[in-house]
């Protein structure tokens, strides 16, 4: 089975940046097959990965075709009978969009009866997560919102980890306990954190010493072609081989979960 690593962290800490280096970094040299998934709404993860938005990006929940077909219910309908097992597995392959071996897929919100409601459309996305985290054998690298909401709690407990992304600064731990106590509601058994735009050793300490109780899996440095990607929203480090070496080092930390595993 291959990997599955969620993103989870709060907003402006530069988790969908994070998230769209560690999906190109396992895809170097075509080493892996990945799936890079956005189910944050308001993240832009084609950006980062070098994807062309200049045409629109319909996300799965707005696929209002594929929906009707595949559940049996019109979307936004509310009750009466629609298929709660739909069939999923064709729709990595056939509605990813693919740039140097990541595949995304943009999953949407759900936009009526809140985010718990049995309807078609949040019935695709789930059963379309299942289908991704227990059935497919890629490293799948899921850009979440805050948590995991997308995600329930069968699917859940085999994540490989809940990645928390955190920038150095008080507020740093408060949120990461939040997000924390969501991935355990879940069921999600390894939580770490990942400190992001870190300036010297002073930031490393301070995530240290708030961070205590959690794995701290690395430390990725404030570089100023991150800083101009993010203000033009562009992916940085069009070459691979200019990765940070902490992004690669981190990269091979997750690989290994999957090795702990005996995959």
């Amino acid at each position: 089975m291959g990997l599955k690593i969620a993103v989870g962290g709060k907003g402006g800490v530069g988790k969908t940046t994070i998230a769209a280096l560690l999906a190109r970094s396992f895809a170097a040299n075509r080493r892996h097959n990945v799936i890079a998934i956005d189910a944050d709404p308001v993240s832009n993860l084609a950006a980062g990965l070098g994807i062309d938005e200049s045409e629109p990006i319909t996300p799965i929940a707005e696929l209002r075709d594929l929906i009707a077909e595949r559940t049996g219910a019109e979307p936004g309908t509310m009750g009466g009978f629609f298929t709660l097992n739909p069939k999923v597995d064709d729709i990595p392959d056939k509605f990813s969009l693919e740039r140097d071996g990541v595949k995304l897929l943009v999953m949407g919100t759900v936009q009526s009866g809140g985010s718990g409601c049995i309807c078609p459309e949040s019935t695709i996305l789930k059963a379309l997560m299942n289908h991704l985290v227990l059935f497919r054998d890629d490293i799948v690298v899921m850009d979440m919102e805050a948590g995991v909401e997308h995600l329930g709690r069968a699917t859940s407990a085999s994540v490989d980890a809940l990645v928390v992304v955190v920038n150095p600064g008080a507020r740093s731990r408060t949120a990461a306990d939040k997000i924390r106590q969501l991935g355990r509601d879940l069921g999600i058994k390894r939580i770490v954190v990942l400190a992001n735009r870190v300036r010297n050793e002073e930031d490393k300490k301070l995530i240290r010493e708030s961070m205590s109780e959690y794995d701290v899996i690395g430390f990725i440095p404030e570089e100023d072609e991150i800083v101009a990607a993010d203000r033009e929203g562009v992916r940085p480090y069009e070459q691979l081989e200019s990765l940070p070496d902490e992004i690669v080092a981190v990269t091979e930390t997750l690989l290994n979960y999957r090795k702990e595993r005996g995959d």
